[in-house]
């Protein structure tokens, strides 16, 4: 074997051991990211769908006026149906803030202090105007340890970096614009821009662009996927829509992490109904069919 297949040979040997030693938890919490991010993908797909048809749907139906004689029917008497859950509903209030004329000694104390990895800086009106976090922190210090100066190819590149570093205060520091979202916006879209951008917490603001709150990741996500109880009620609602009433006690329903496992018997005929519909329920993420065909 030659050094380049050698080395092939070791890289691919790298590639199918794990970065970090497998732990009890770990088939959970893959499990739990799938499920996120199927979450994230169907709850966008859905906005986004609702936002193509109602542009189509609405000049074709005019609003009218009914007569004050006309009698309340049943659909508009109905409570409204719930809608998506908002950041509002998941948000932290208060949220920790950094001032723009803060050292970033006293930055890196408050990041320390909240266990965050990066803080919203607002100026004297609370005005969300930028990000600091631990990596420009480590950035500066890092560069200020090394004193390097770029050379001539690498000067106008760096030219920005290197006045960034250089400052003291979480003005000089921050990254700007922050990305932001509002208390209105669905979870869904949240957790589709935290995905976007790659942040673990985002600032929450209200139309002026002031600081109101802090959405973090692991609330949009438990936010986003059911827990096993929720998702075993829709299974035997759907149980009972598929079996005949004197059926329907024989099945039984067992859910653990996502995974739906039905046991007991049911007539042939609506077996392979009930499975196919299980497995198209959201945050299912496998069917065990453990049923017997009578």
């Amino acid at each position: 074997m030659n050094a380049h297949e050698n080395f092939s040979a070791e890289a691919e040997a790298r590639q199918d051991v794990p970065s970090r030693p497998w732990s009890p938890g770990e088939t959970a919490r893959q499990e739990t990211l799938l499920r996120y991010l199927g979450a994230v993908a169907t709850a966008v797909a859905k906005h986004a769908g609702t936002e193509a048809l109602a542009p189509a749907t609405l000049p074709s139906a005019p609003a009218r006026s009914a007569p004050p004689s006309a009698p309340l029917t049943a659909r508009s008497a109905a409570a409204p149906e719930p809608g998506p859950p908002l950041v509002r509903d998941v948000m932290d209030v208060p949220a920790a803030s950094l001032r723009e004329d803060m050292p970033y000694r006293d930055i890196a104390r408050a990041l320390a202090r909240e266990h965050a990895g990066a803080l919203p800086v607002v100026d004297a009106e609370d005005h969300v105007v930028g990000i600091v976090s631990e990596s420009d922190l480590l950035a500066k210090v890092a560069f200020e340890a090394s004193g390097h100066r770029p050379g001539r190819v690498g000067r106008l590149r760096e030219r920005r970096v290197h006045g960034k570093v250089r400052g003291d205060l979480a003005a000089d520091l921050m990254t700007s614009p922050a990305i932001t979202v509002l208390p209105g916006a669905t979870v869904a879209e949240a957790a589709w821009l935290a995905a976007l951008s790659r942040l673990k917490r985002m600032p929450v603001t209200d139309r002026d662009g002031r600081l109101v709150g802090v959405v973090r990741r692991e609330a949009l996500l438990q936010s986003l996927i059911r827990d096993d109880a929720g998702i075993r009620t829709e299974v035997e609602a759907t149980v009972a829509a598929c079996c005949p009433p004197d059926d329907r006690e024989d099945v039984e329903v067992a859910v653990h992490d996502g995974i739906v496992e039905l046991t007991g018997r049911m007539p042939s005929a609506a077996l392979a109904r009930l499975v196919a519909e299980v497995e198209e329920i959201t945050d299912v993420v496998e069917v065990k069919n453990l049923l017997t065909a009578v």
